[in-house]
Formats: structure tokens, C-alpha cells, sequence
């Protein structure tokens, strides 16, 4: 068989790229890992014949080879809200999976809507600390320039949950959280009986999932709903106990209030007060993730509908991006795409 047969039918291995680029095998092996001692011209030799060849690195076989682990970091806030609880337990699950694929997760706790708490994990974080990084907090200034150091150190970073797109971070992993805001309009405007004042919880103003979920609703209230008032949201900080110290003086302000659109976590406060109260049989409630509080919210009638996203997607593809983004692998982009899922009382699992 003509030796260009012989090519063309069996994938191409390093020798190859080392007989085409014109160099050593050890040379195409410190390109591959990204080693320092190769001159420019001899790496744009390498990376040619790669191209030429159609060379696709198995990435398991040579981190093997390597005796490779992968090391992930996940930044949580501390806060006991139920979503957070459950991106925990999907972490822990998957802790135990990963060992078999050479990769360790670690947590670590800070305040919610501390950026300078995020800021010193990162800028304390080395190569030999973490591969990769997943980070759930507010976009500030402080957040954005040391997700950029964070990468400029070799580690991988995605935002997690809520966007960081100011930082340059390597991927989100989450929602479109504008077209939930969207759907969570069309579900209050289509379920309230009467015209009234719709109102929302946000979070913290700093959080951009809590923006853009705002900025998402308000445009399809004002597309398609004129007759129903939104007033100004209030920052709930996802405090359950905050949140229903504060709804006594917003209901006695605004009594002709006919929905409510709980954005963020601190649900509990938001049903306590709910279930406490003699509130006006025909109010609409929707609100953010199905846990086990807001299911039985559900299905007690409590909430209306629920806007959510699956946690253990949320770890499995940050997990697969951070591991991707390392090697310089290819992604799946619609593996990793995070949908929005919509639970009313029939449907709720």
C-alpha cells in the first residue's frame, strides 16, 4: 500500500506530525503540553502539521499517560437557601463519579454578595491549586479584573448560575436568564384575573442573574401587558427572614397587588408570610427553582408556577468546560446549554 494510502486511512499519530512539522518527537510532545523551552517558529511548525493532518489529541489516553487530575474548584455563597443546598449535594454526588475520571472537586463558602470575598479566593488560588474554577457571585469591577488575573495564571474560569461577562470568564453556565424574566411575565400576565401593581424580589442589584431576570420581565409586562403596574423591586438579599420582615409595609403600601414575582432565592420568607396572612385568594405567585420548599408551595397553591433550572446539569457541564477549557479540547455547546424548565401544580415532579 502507497505510503499516502496508508495515511489516509489511519488516524494521525504524533509521529506523523513530528515527520511532516520536520522536528523531534520530544519537541512535538512539549507543543502538545504546552512546555516551555520551543521556539515560536518550531510551535507554528508543530501547530501546521497538526492542521495539515487533522490530528485529534485523545486527551484521556495522554493525561493517563501523564497520571493527570484534574482539579476544580466551585466559589458558593453561604446562605441556606434550598438552591444553593442542592448545588451542593450535586457536587458532593459528582465528587464521588469523578474520582474514576481523575478529577477532585472542592467547595468553598463566602458571603453572598461579597465580591472582595471572591476576589481573595481567586488572587490566593495557583496552577497547582486548581485547573479550573467555577464562580457563583455578583459582577463588580473587583470580580471581573481578578477572573482576568485568575486566567492570566493558566486556571480556567466559568461563571456559574450568573454571568460574568465583563471578566472575559472562558464560559457561563446557567440560564438565559433574560428569557426567564420573559417567561415569567407571560405566565403573570396570562394568570392574573384583574389589572393591579405586579411585585418583584430581587436579590442584590449587584447580581446579574437577578438583572436580567428584571429587565427580561419588565419588557414583555410592558409589550404585552400595559394594564398591570410593576413597582420597584426589593432587594432581598435571598434573607428568608428579611424578606418577610419587609412584605407587611409593601402589601399595606400597595394593597391592590395581584402578583407577585419572587426572582431569587429566599422563597421561605416569601411563603411564611403567604401562609401566615390573609391575603387575597386570587394573588399570583411566580418564583425561581423547584426545591423541596417551593414544591410544597406548589402544590399547596401557595405559588402558581415555578421557573427553574436542573442543578446536577449546572455541575456536570461546568465540571465538562472547566476539564475542556484546561485541555484545549473541543465543546459540545449544545450538551451544555441549560434550559429553562417550567413547573406548574400538575406537573411538578
Amino acid at each position: 500500500m502507497p505510503d499516502d494510502a496508508h495515511h489516509a486511512t489511519q488516524k494521525p499519530t504524533v509521529n506523523d506530525i513530528a515527520r511532516v512539522a520536520g522536528v523531534s518527537l520530544a519537541t512535538v510532545d512539549r507543543v502538545l503540553n504546552a512546555r516551555p523551552g520551543v521556539r515560536r517558529v518550531t510551535i507554528d511548525k508543530v501547530n501546521e502539521a497538526i492542521a495539515e493532518l487533522g490530528y485529534i489529541r485523545d486527551t484521556a489516553a495522554a493525561n493517563l499517560a501523564r497520571r493527570r487530575v484534574y482539579k476544580l474548584l466551585f466559589i458558593l455563597p453561604t446562605t441556606g437557601n434550598e438552591f444553593v443546598a442542592a448545588l451542593q449535594a450535586d457536587i458532593v454526588a459528582q465528587s464521588a463519579k469523578q474520582i474514576h475520571n481523575r478529577t477532585t472537586l472542592d467547595m468553598v463558602s463566602v458571603a453572598p454578595f461579597d465580591p472582595q470575598a471572591i476576589v481573595q479566593v481567586l488572587d490566593n488560588l495557583s496552577p497547582a491549586d486548581a485547573d479550573g474554577v467555577a464562580v457563583f457571585g455578583p459582577e463588580t469591577p473587583s470580580v471581573r479584573d481578578a477572573v482576568k488575573r485568575t486566567r492570566a495564571k493558566g486556571i480556567a474560569v466559568v461563571a456559574l448560575v450568573s454571568d460574568l461577562p465583563s471578566s472575559d470568564r472562558d464560559h457561563f453556565v446557567g440560564i438565559d436568564n433574560i428569557a426567564a424574566g420573559r417567561t415569567a411575565a407571560q405566565l403573570m400576565g396570562r394568570f392574573v384575573r384583574e389589572q393591579g401593581r405586579i411585585l418583584v424580589i430581587t436579590g442584590s442589584r449587584l447580581a446579574r442573574d437577578h438583572l436580567e431576570r428584571r429587565k427580561g420581565f419588565d419588557a414583555v409586562m410592558t409589550e404585552s401587558f400595559p394594564g398591570l403596574d410593576v413597582v420597584a423591586s426589593i432587594e432581598g438579599r435571598d434573607d428568608p427572614d428579611l424578606i418577610q420582615s419587609m412584605l407587611p409595609d409593601i402589601f399595606d403600601a400597595y394593597p391592590d397587588l395581584c402578583g407577585v414575582y419572587s426572582s431569587a432565592a429566599g422563597n421561605p420568607g416569601l411563603i411564611r408570610y403567604l401562609e401566615n396572612t390573609a391575603r387575597r385568594k386570587d394573588l399570583v405567585v411566580v418564583a425561581h427553582e423547584l426545591t423541596p420548599g417551593s414544591r410544597a408551595a406548589l402544590q399547596s397553591g401557595i405559588f402558581d408556577a415555578i421557573i427553574s433550572q436542573d442543578t446536577g446539569h449546572l455541575v456536570r457541564s461546568a465540571i465538562r468546560l472547566l476539564k475542556a477549557t484546561a485541555d484545549g479540547a473541543p465543546i459540545d455547546h449544545t450538551q451544555e446549554r441549560i434550559r429553562i424548565d417550567i413547573y406548574l401544580q400538575e406537573n411538578a415532579p
